[in-house]
């Protein structure tokens, strides 16, 4: 869930994040994060720690973004070495608007189920924070091993339903059509022909534990609580998030940590 996602109002000025130009930004639609938007940082940089972990995977490499959104992660992949960079999104004004601003990639909008590329010519498929929009994940998952030549790697994060829809039976998110815990992301890739490398989380580090804390148990329900009131965020609560990086998060194996507590799931699978 991203601030959008809840209404929040806009935060008056850019402090502690660098704004684009209204006409470099893709809208705001509660369906994807963006950069640029200091209400939304938080989310921004949650999705982006993944990104950072797998730049050393991508060198040298073939790369699908399957559900690009507004690009900056696929413009990372390809500042980071890849041989080449495709990307596939079902929105027309993500599609145009990541050709607009990221015209070293090459960006297809097609369905995520019926991906535009040839058998066995790739070898990454990066699927992040998308899985959970998804009405057929089995056939997504089927398309990435379809796409991967044999040994490529499929790398997904998603939001760890035990934590981010708790105690429901429907994801909180309007925009998610089922969310997962990591024993069911497990079975859905072993079902799909990949074998699990890892199993990561995304946790919360110090310094967003001391905002936990400060935040009166967690900076994110302070964000929403907000949002949900439609009240204006106090100057200090649009600073704290603003200021956010990506290097606060934690992205730890779930052999050494508890996977079912942690915010987000990060899935490293190999085709077979």
């Amino acid at each position: 869930m991203t601030d959008a996602d809840l209404g929040s109002p806009p935060a008056a000025g850019a402090t502690g994040l660098e704004a684009l130009d209204t006409d470099q930004q893709l809208a705001l639609t509660g369906e994807r994060t963006v950069p640029g938007i200091p209400a939304e940082n938080y989310w921004f940089r949650r999705h982006e720690i993944a990104y950072r972990h797998i730049l050393g995977r991508c060198s040298g490499r073939d790369v699908l973004e399957a559900g690009s959104g507004e690009g900056y992660g696929a413009a990372m992949i390809a500042d980071a070495g890849a041989s080449s960079v495709v990307c596939v999104d079902y929105d027309t004004s993500a599609v145009e608007h990541t050709r607009r601003r990221y015209p070293e990639l090459v960006v297809h909008q097609g369905n995520l189920i019926d991906l535009p590329l040839a058998d066995a010519s790739v070898d990454l498929v990066v699927n992040f924070q998308v899985i959970e929009h998804l009405w057929d994940q089995a056939k997504f998952i089927a398309e990435c091993r379809r796409v991967l030549r044999p040994g490529g790697r499929l790398l997904i994060s998603t939001p760890n339903r035990i934590t981010f829809s708790p105690g429901r039976d429907t994801p909180l998110n309007p925009f998610h059509t089922r969310e997962l815990n990591a024993a069911e992301l497990t079975e859905l890739l072993v079902e799909g022909g990949f074998a699990l490398d890892a199993m990561l989380g995304v946790h919360h580090g110090p310094r967003l534990a001391a905002l936990d804390e400060k935040w009166g148990g967690s900076l994110i329900d302070a964000q929403i609580e907000r949002a949900l009131a439609g009240e204006p965020w106090p100057a200090e609560l649009v600073d704290d998030v603003a200021a956010v990086t990506a290097e606060d998060f934690a992205v730890l194996d779930a052999r050494d940590s508890d996977i079912d507590a942690s915010l987000d799931l990060f899935a490293v699978a190999t085709r077979d």
